[in-house]
């Protein structure tokens, strides 16, 4: 049974150690040895590690999806979810598109600005261990594709190729997709093989594997950030269903058994309506044992004295997901500072975001909301400041410009400067 929590602040401060992402120990250091291996064997050590892991035998006339397999993927899937993934591709396109409508806008202004270029290749990672992604195929590809990105490569798990997950990478532009998953397969992104071809940015969630690998890899590749378990917080006043948030903090904790769902609330009886609700609504779910395991270890729900009170609370913790059940929910938007995403309203539940609405689902986690960002067109582009002075212009100001130089013993700054006037005297 999920614990109702009235004195927060020793309870906080245990789940916020709890849910750091851990990015040390043993674990790293074997990660750190695959990619390693990978940089330096290539394909090799890429099959090597697949057999280890996945128990699936890959070598240089398999490793790649063929034109075949994505053909026979269509024939697998049904007409209505065929259709349910076309309106997905359709407004997540259109939130993308009109993103990079606004970045590139706003990109020129006067004699100073930036120029933006799409990165040339990126790779993107969709996960297959305990449940098939194909979402994550469009909210990784789909942002590339609105950047300009001029090869996607997609790697996957061997073990599990589930099919709407090769349709969903052909429909969204995926180039190329490889059967290899874990943290060898982010060392192909990274480095290349004889195979894979190295990329510029790797996108997309993964296992703790998978993340440390990202994190190696960074600098010798971009990333879009360091991704933990999935998590929700919803704040509610009494004006909330109970039945609605015990549903919403399940649809993160079947994610995983590390997933993390929290309910900040200023009314006991919800409190307690909630966690009546979760224990009846847990044994009807089909990955039961592992949204138990979550809601036991990493659930919680905590009595506050205030609305605002639970808002600091949350910026505290910076949730992946942050739900706003709340009788007039947009009054306390301009409270929030920390969040992944925020939804708004007892109609828009965090599911919906994971599929359907248009923005990412790849979102911070792990309180990294207070300084990364979601996934989105801009992760796949490049700003290349612009400079551009005419001599009248630069006139003004090249006293300054020699003070500043001079002042940090940097004659020939100065000198580059001067030289452009000599001819005044």
């Amino acid at each position: 049974m999920i614990k109702i929590i009235t004195d927060f602040k020793q309870e906080l401060s245990e789940l916020k150690k709890k849910r750091e992402l851990s990015l040390g120990g043993e674990i790293a250091a074997n990660v750190r040895k695959i990619v390693e291996d990978v940089r330096l064997n290539g394909d090799e050590a890429l099959f090597k590690y697949t057999k280890e892991f996945d128990g699936v035998d890959i070598n240089t006339s398999n490793i790649e999806v063929t034109e075949s397999e994505i053909q026979q993927a269509y024939l697998e899937i049904d007409n209505k979810t065929f259709q349910s993934l076309r309106l997905a591709i359709k407004n997540i396109f259109s939130y993308q598109n009109n993103l990079m409508k606004k970045v590139l806008k706003n990109a020129y202004l006067n004699r100073r600005g930036m120029m933006i270029r799409a990165i040339e290749h990126a790779g993107i990672y969709v996960p297959g261990g305990k449940a098939a992604y194909p979402s994550s195929v469009l909210m990784c590809a789909i942002p590339a594709v609105a950047a300009g990105v001029r090869q996607i490569v997609m790697v996957t798990p061997a073990k599990k190729l589930n099919p709407l997950t090769l349709v969903a990478a052909c429909e969204c532009g995926v180039d190329r997709i490889f059967k290899v998953g874990g943290a060898q397969s982010i060392a192909a992104l990274a480095y290349g093989t004889e195979t894979i071809s190295k990329v510029d940015v790797i996108a997309g969630p993964g296992n703790i594997y998978v993340t440390l690998a990202k994190k190696e890899v960074y600098g010798s590749v971009g990333i879009d950030m360091l991704a933990g378990p999935s998590e929700i917080l919803i704040i509610a006043d009494k004006s909330a269903r109970a039945d609605y948030i015990a549903c919403d903090m399940l649809s993160q904790a079947e994610h995983d058994e590390r997933a993390a769902s929290y309910l900040l609330t200023d009314s006991m009886e919800l409190a307690k309506k909630v966690q009546k609700e979760l224990d009846e609504r847990l044994k009807d779910l089909d990955r039961e044992s592992i949204a138990c395991t979550s809601i036991e270890n990493n659930g919680r729900i905590f009595v506050v004295e205030s609305i605002l009170t639970a808002i600091m609370i949350s910026n505290e913790i910076a949730p992946e997901h942050l739900e706003l059940l709340l009788d007039s929910p947009r009054q306390y938007l301009p409270f929030v500072s920390n969040a992944g995403a925020v939804f708004i309203g007892e109609n828009s539940p965090e599911p919906l975001g994971d599929y359907l609405a248009g923005p990412d689902h790849v979102l911070p986690t792990s309180g990294t909301a207070r300084f990364f960002s979601p996934l989105s067109a801009e992760t796949f582009v490049k700003k290349i400041s612009l400079i551009n002075y005419s001599k009248k212009q630069l006139r003004k100001v090249k006293d300054d410009i020699i003070n500043l130089s001079n002042s940090e013993g940097l004659q020939a700054h100065g000198n580059s400067i001067k030289i452009r006037f000599e001819e005044d005297k």
